[in-house]
């Protein structure tokens, strides 16, 4: 446990792993249930953590090391009492292309960095603004992962003979369409059965899982073959098997040139493990009616990112369907992920020898049902009901995740979403002249004010005065006339202004004093207010131009158009 003397941690332990305030209290029943919950999740991760090895284009032995190590470190000190951490579909395609440019060993050291952004993050109390990562983006590059993996698993599914599968998708499209000639049609029976298992198992059985029982019937499958003298890809033959016992700890060699390289990718890997891991603690506090603790959760992640790259394991975060899938098995605190993260460990210590004989059609299956789940298909047809802006966001962000890299994809989508965000605020910002009739009723968020003088212009601002929107403003000086003594800015409806608004502000105070006119503020309050006091245009401008109200500031102004 650590204290912070931080002022905004309130003299309160902030990194406090869930796990301690679980075990108070703890009994021999909860073991018991949570025992149960991590046997049954640990199952389900077993042959997820396989394929994601393999998806990823590194080994098996990688995922189930991330399972085991990185699963066991989001329990231990994570801030969710269920949630299940380990490798994840989402980190596929990023981690395939990396691989590709780049080696094994430079993924480590960025999975490594990742770790020390996502711990950063939680030091520093920021977990709270994933939330401000736009649905369409999350959305889009969730569809767009979806494909990915898709694509990666249509060579095991169809059995496709490649001497090398490149990782980006229009070219492994071309090498898979150019190979298809090969077809194995032994795997894609067997790719077949294994699909139907997964999506026909019942329900009623679901404390066994079909994607494991599609796995165990493979295995027979790949027995009957081996008498009938067909042949199928399995762990064995494609990968040697699964190595037993536990990875040794090592540092990964790696060109230091390259890490200038690594730091944009390292971003990504964090900033989709916190969306992930904190989606996945949302989703499971409303399941278990509890509250996550979202700064613990990704200091959790970090520590997790940071030591398993040192054992030979993928990137880590907290993942939706086995947190799930914990919850649905009755699991209540951290317990049950350290049982699922110790079955993986027996695994590999115990029963590696007995996956040599997995056929890779079987796993391609279960990925590619992993895939299809994933995806958040129904938002194409919804685009035709959401604004402009967010459809361009939601195809964009798809689009750059399938074609180019997730890393891409985020940064443009952000881009856009911000982007779409400012024009939207600026439309709805509102520079309205008030005539004297308007002034005299009333009812636009200022009383009654008679008898405006002549020479005085009242202006009423609506909305966010923004850098998207200021340069309305500029239009009250086209719009006064020779006859204008003063014009009174009516800013009791602002919400928020910023630099941008605070200089088209003083450029408008400027221009009017140049032509022998005045300036009048009329309610402005809130954040507006600070901001002109702090930038001294208060002073600038004259105390006694500032009206509280709008009569206030058209008293002030009949005494500016009455003096020459």
């Amino acid at each position: 446990m650590i204290e912070t003397a931080a002022p905004w941690a309130k003299n309160k332990l902030y990194f406090r792993p869930k796990l301690l305030d679980a075990l108070k209290g703890y009994s021999r029943a909860k073991f018991l249930t949570d025992l149960g919950a991590g046997l049954t999740v640990g199952i389900v991760a077993l042959s997820l953590c396989i394929g994601l090895g393999i998806a990823s284009g590194v080994t098996p032995a990688a995922g189930l090391y991330a399972g085991a190590i990185g699963g066991f470190l989001v329990s231990a000190l994570g801030g969710s009492r269920v949630q299940i951490g380990g490798p994840a579909g989402a980190f596929v395609g990023l981690i395939a292309l990396m691989v590709a440019h780049y080696g094994v060993a430079d993924l480590l050291v960025c999975t490594m960095l990742a770790g020390v952004i996502l711990f950063a993050m939680g030091a520093l109390r920021l977990g709270s603004l994933i939330k401000f990562v736009p649905h369409p983006v999350t959305v889009g590059f969730t569809c767009g992962i979806a494909i990915t993996i898709l694509s990666t698993q249509l060579r095991g599914l169809f059995g496709l003979h490649l001497t090398q599968e490149p990782a980006e998708f229009l070219p492994k499209l071309a090498a898979l369409a150019g190979a298809f000639a090969s077809v194995q049609w032994s795997t894609v029976a067997l790719s077949g059965v294994s699909l139907a298992i997964i999506l026909l198992w019942p329900k009623r059985w679901s404390r066994v899982p079909g994607s494991i029982v599609a796995v165990g019937a493979g295995v027979l499958v790949v027995q009957l073959y081996h008498r009938l003298g067909w042949s199928t890809d399995t762990i064995g033959s494609r990968f040697g098997g699964i190595p037993q016992g536990l990875p040794g700890f090592h540092f990964p060699r790696f060109a230091w040139d390259h890490l200038g390289g690594l730091i944009r990718p390292a971003f990504t890997i964090a900033l989709l493990g916190a969306i992930e891991s904190l989606l996945s603690a949302v989703v499971a506090d409303g399941l278990i009616d509890d509250r996550h603790d979202s700064n613990q959760e990704l200091m959790a992640q970090g520590v997790a990112n940071f030591v398993t790259p040192l054992f030979g394991g993928l990137p880590v975060t907290g993942v939706l369907a086995r947190t799930a899938t914990n919850i649905r098995s009755g699991a209540g605190t951290p317990v049950a992920g350290l049982v699922q993260a110790g079955l993986l460990v027996l695994v590999l210590l115990v029963a590696a020898p007995l996956f040599t004989d997995v056929p890779l059609a079987a796993l391609a299956a279960v990925l590619a049902v992993v895939a299809v789940r994933m995806g958040e298909w129904g938002e194409f047809w919804l685009l035709r009901k959401k604004p402009r802006g967010d459809a361009a966001v939601f195809l964009t962000t798809f689009g750059l995740t399938v074609l180019f890299d997730l890393t891409v994809a985020v940064e443009v989508g952000m881009v856009l979403a911000a982007v779409a965000f400012i024009k939207r605020v600026a439309d709805t910002t509102k520079i309205h002249e008030m005539t004297g009739e308007q002034a005299a009723a009333g009812g636009q968020g200022h009383e009654p004010v008679k008898d405006v003088p002549r020479g005085v212009m009242i202006y009423r601002v609506f909305g966010a005065l923004l850098f998207g929107s200021a340069e309305k403003l500029e239009s009250i000086i086209r719009r006064t006339g020779g006859d204008t003594r003063v014009v009174i800015l009516h800013m009791a409806a602002v919400t928020a202004m910023d630099a941008t608004a605070l200089n088209r502000i003083e450029n408008l105070h400027a221009k009017l004093r140049r032509h022998g006119k005045h300036l009048v503020l009329s309610g402005p309050h809130t954040q507006p207010y600070f901001m002109l006091e702090k930038a001294g245009f208060f002073d600038a401008l004259g105390r006694e131009n500032i009206g509280a109200d709008l009569e206030a500031a058209v008293a002030r102004a009949r005494v500016l158009a009455a003096s020459r």
